[in-house]
């Protein structure tokens, strides 16, 4: 059997093997093998074909596994809708209090209660979003 195809089947079989574990280790390994199977086919000696195969899956292991797992996973994914307004500051247009209020929150004008329902902030005062809750801001006021 010549020495190509047995790196494509082990090739295969590591493919085949990461479907269980879901974790890109033996994909970026199963591409060293394919890379190895390259080399064979051109004629290359075997400890060269097993350079080419550590040399490819050392690379892909340390340079495209991170960005593939980052995607993959789905970190530094992007805040929308209500979610992208927590956290962000308004200013008081009404006096806010555990019931009522009114604040200037991204260019719009919102309904407000305070975190605290004991709190009661004056109009002109900064808050912060805590959360949204319907069709309402829950500020807490910041103390600068």
């Amino acid at each position: 059997m010549p020495a190509w195809l047995i790196w494509l089947i082990i090739a295969g079989a590591l493919a085949a093997a990461e479907t269980l574990s879901l974790d890109l280790v033996l994909i970026m390994l199963a591409g060293g093998a394919a890379a190895a199977a390259i080399a064979a086919g051109a004629g290359a000696p075997v400890p060269v074909q097993l350079a080419v195969a550590a040399a490819a899956a050392l690379g892909l292991l340390f340079g495209v596994r991170p960005v593939a797992r980052k995607h993959l996973l789905g970190q530094g994914a992007v805040r929308m809708n209500s979610d992208a307004l927590v956290g962000m500051k308004a200013i008081v247009l009404q006096p806010v209090n555990g019931q009522t209020g009114r604040v200037q929150l991204n260019g719009g004008e919102w309904s407000a209660r305070t975190f605290d329902s004991a709190q009661s902030i004056p109009v002109g005062a900064t808050v912060r979003v805590m959360e949204i809750s319907g069709a309402t801001a829950v500020v807490w006021e910041e103390h600068l």
